[in-house]
């Protein structure tokens, strides 16, 4: 089959647990454990004397706002996002860890609202409500015909692509995986006899070799391939050699889109043999709005990235940034999208790439 163009829409983290989940209909009981604050609550009712009263509870669509309508207009065939939150009612949380997010299960109409086609899943945060809040975080999603990757019962399972069709594509097979610098529990590693994520031991050369072969082993002629990884920690723009290499060695190994994610704001993007990684794609769902700290970073500003490939290589790529207001997305301000751009293009250019902002408010990759 001859490969047509397709239009990918990829997110960093999507966080529906904790404050978002206290807003929809049914949500699960408030209790945190975290050092600071105990009740889930509290980070609605922060929000609230930040930005103004929410009114409760919020349809399934609240909190993607002025999003919807841009991903309509843009209609990607796919919608791939990291889902940082377990889809569970379990009230036994994992133990000794400092941050649980949950969204209850009855709540997954805020994934379909946005027609979110495909989750990864290995993250530091799936398991946060224990193997068996991971267990009803796969079946709620199947149940929901939304595909995942990066966890599974086994480390066979976790390790496996979702398998994608689109319209005059052969497949587009997306992997998950995760590196212990995002902060990944080591116990959190799927295993022959327990449920788990898809954890990297490291991002050695054996490792680059091991990936690539499950890469070789599942890719048929005219499939898309999309690694998807959970790495590095939550600030600060530095991309290591060996992230580098690493991201690299997956292109040269037949990956056609490297998505990164685990900071809470976006890094730089590298175009490599035609081919797109993109090493920090920030956060786009969370109920950070009212927490104050980093701000040099701009954690607050979300960017949805639209991906052009034409048999793999990239042909075009695209943002539209937002902003949270009332845990709810809004178009970010021009001057918002200014600071965004100027702000990438310092740290695109050791990868010689960089953003333009066009006419009509997104942002588009610079020519190479």
């Amino acid at each position: 089959m001859t490969a047509a163009p397709v239009t990918l829409l990829l997110t960093g983290d999507v966080m529906t647990g904790r404050g978002i989940d206290q807003l929809m209909p049914t949500p699960n009981t408030p209790e945190l454990y975290e050092p600071c604050v105990n009740d889930a609550r509290e980070y609605v009712r922060l929000t609230e004397r930040a930005s103004g009263p929410i009114a409760r509870p919020v349809p399934f669509d609240y909190i993607w706002g002025d999003a919807l309508a841009l991903f309509e207009r843009m209609r990607p065939a796919l919608r791939i996002v990291n889902l940082e939150t377990a889809v569970t009612s379990s009230a036994t949380p994992w133990p000794e860890k400092g941050i649980h997010y949950r969204m209850h299960p009855a709540h997954i109409g805020c994934l379909q609202a946005a027609r979110i086609d495909a989750c990864a899943l290995a993250n530091n945060h799936v398991l946060d409500w224990d193997r068996a809040g991971l267990a009803e975080t796969l079946a709620t999603l199947r149940t929901a015909g939304i595909a995942a990757a990066g966890a599974g019962n086994d480390a066979v399972q976790a390790a496996r692509p979702a398998v994608l069709h689109v319209a005059d594509v052969a497949r587009v097979l997306l992997f998950s995986c995760a590196h212990g610098s995002s902060g990944v529990p080591g116990a959190w590693r799927a295993s022959a006899t327990s449920s788990g994520v898809h954890l990297l031991p490291d991002l050695g050369p054996r490792t680059l070799k091991e990936l690539a072969a499950q890469v070789a082993s599942a890719r048929g002629a005219g499939d898309v391939v999309i690694v998807s990884l959970h790495w590095g920690g939550n600030w600060g723009h530095a991309i290591g050699a060996e992230q580098r290499a690493f991201a690299r060695g997956l292109v040269d190994a037949g990956v056609d889109v490297v998505h990164g994610h685990s900071s809470h704001h976006a890094k730089a993007f590298e175009r490599y043999r035609d081919r797109l990684i993109l090493y920090g794609c920030g956060d786009f769902i969370n109920d950070y709005e009212s927490i104050r700290g980093h701000a040099a970073w701009r954690g607050d500003l979300a960017p949805a990235y639209f991906v052009v490939l034409d048999g793999g290589r990239l042909q075009s790529l695209r943002v539209a940034l937002f902003k949270a207001q009332r845990l709810r997305l809004r178009h970010a301000s021009m001057a918002d999208r200014e600071w965004w751009r100027d702000a990438l293009n310092r740290e695109c250019a050791g990868f010689r790439t960089g953003w333009t902002l066009q006419g009509d408010g997104l942002l588009a990759a610079a020519p190479a």
